[in-house]
């Protein structure tokens, strides 16, 4: 997500779907990232599930500290310059890695984590959640990645103030004629992610749910 510019698609809608003074927001992305780099209790939730924490740690000597304390920091920021918002929205796009390297099983365990964290840390117990669902890149041949997928949908199904947005639109381009489903969105594609991540956030907001399709009018 590093390559997703919030102002193509994200922050047009967002200022369409909500009054445009009332919209605040910001990014915290680190490309190619397992969730484990974002849920502290990782660890304890991945052995749970069978994983051997020691040898899946070898490969995070170059991936640097937690990427979860940003976040707090930049709400920090926000609410200092800004007061409390009515509102938090948070806007979810991972697990790529996750599905790649067949680190399913705990995938959903640690997301849920992740929410209650935020909520309990940014002291927003009712913070809606929109959970983009991994795109279809991985889904004929790669079992791990498809659970990743179904694990985005279940942890949306299991919270009242959560929903997932499809994205198996988004990374469709036509090489020598024949349309592939590709690992990273098209530029169009990210501008139609944010619009959505948009449109479902204001659907939360005012209390209507999740879209049956994932793609948000």
């Amino acid at each position: 997500m590093n390559g997703v510019d919030p102002k193509t698609g994200f922050e047009t809608e967002a200022k369409e779907r909500f009054a445009p003074d009332d919209v605040l927001y910001f990014k915290i992305a680190k490309g190619g990232s397992p969730i484990r780099l974002w849920v502290a209790e990782w660890n304890e939730i991945a052995s749970r599930h069978g994983v051997n924490v020691q040898t899946t740690r070898t490969k995070d000597t170059t991936q640097g500290t937690l990427h979860y304390e940003p976040i707090l920091a930049e709400y920090h920021k926000l609410v200092e310059e800004r007061g409390t918002p009515t509102s938090v929205t948070f806007c979810w796009m991972q697990g790529e890695q996750d599905g790649r390297d067949k680190l399913d099983a705990p995938y959903a365990d640690a997301l849920k984590q992740l929410l209650f964290n935020l909520r309990r840390d940014l002291k927003q117990p009712n913070m809606n959640v929109v959970i983009g669902r991994l795109n279809d890149w991985g889904e004929g041949n790669n079992e791990s990645w498809h659970k990743v997928r179904q694990a985005h949908m279940d942890v949306a199904a299991s919270d009242p103030r959560a929903a997932w947005i499809d994205t198996d639109d988004l990374n469709d381009k036509e090489v020598d004629g024949i349309m592939q489903n590709q690992y990273h969105f098209t530029g169009a594609g990210c501008a139609l992610l944010g619009r959505r991540f948009a449109r479902q956030s204001n659907l939360l907001v005012h209390g209507n749910g999740q879209t049956k399709d994932g793609r948000p009018q």
